[in-house]
């Protein structure tokens, strides 16, 4: 199947680049599903605040997949404007489909009855579906009941936020998997001076890794302070 697309994963979300904390049981069940080769795959449903790594976990479980030499599909819903409901058409034959942010098509009924037979005909075919959204099914804004309905039937997981400590675990993680270095003092003096959402913590860390690149300079809190003013 010929995709007309060009998503293209993040080379850093993968599973060993995420730190699970409270979420261990979700990645579990996403690593299980991802390699699994069965005829009743049972859908899943992911939900959680921005940033709690919803998205990095799809394409994580997508790469997987792709690395056993089989198709998947990461589809970024809040960009549903720069393709047509009839993209989803044939999905069902892909070993695994992710449709990430569903809120962002709520009340769009072309989309949401495309993806409604999309999740009857994965489940059907025992192939693989998994759905992120910002609340659980039940809180959706939808206007096709029966889609609320098929969302919920299969394993629904509420991804839990990291605390203060693990956000700087993650940061440290996330600069490793770059190729950055952080001490527990560069990152928790960045952690105090800035939004603590792992969104703008990890969009932060790439301008950072761009300007001491740029700079020939390790990332020092000297270094932070005066890229810091400058950012302001």
């Amino acid at each position: 199947m010929q995709l007309p697309l060009s998503i293209r994963l993040r080379d850093h979300a993968t599973f060993e680049n995420f730190l699970p904390a409270d979420n261990q049981q979700v990645v579990v069940t996403l690593q299980r599903a991802a390699v699994s080769d069965n005829d009743d795959a049972t859908a899943l449903y992911l939900w959680g605040t921005a940033g709690s790594g919803k998205s990095h976990l799809m394409q994580a479980a997508c790469h997987c997949v792709t690395a056993c030499d089989e198709v998947a599909v990461y589809l970024p819903l809040r960009d549903y404007q720069m393709f047509a409901p009839a993209l989803l058409e044939g999905m069902e034959s892909l070993a695994l489909v992710c449709l990430d942010d569903i809120e962002a098509i709520a009340g769009q009924s072309e989309w949401e009855e495309a993806i409604f037979h999309l999740y009857n005909r994965m489940q059907a075919n025992g192939t693989q579906l998994v759905v992120s959204a910002n609340s659980a099914p039940q809180g959706l804004p939808l206007l096709l009941p029966d889609l609320m309905t098929r969302l919920g039937w299969g394993l629904v997981f509420q991804l839990n936020e990291l605390n203060d400590e693990k956000k700087v675990e993650a940061l440290q993680m996330r600069a490793q998997a770059i190729g950055m270095e952080i001490s527990d003092d560069v990152a928790r003096y960045l952690f105090s001076r800035t939004r603590r959402d792992m969104h703008s913590l990890f969009a932060l860390l790439e301008r950072l890794d761009h300007a001491t690149l740029v700079a020939q300079r390790r990332l020092t809190i000297p270094f932070l302070k005066v890229f810091m003013a400058g950012d302001t």
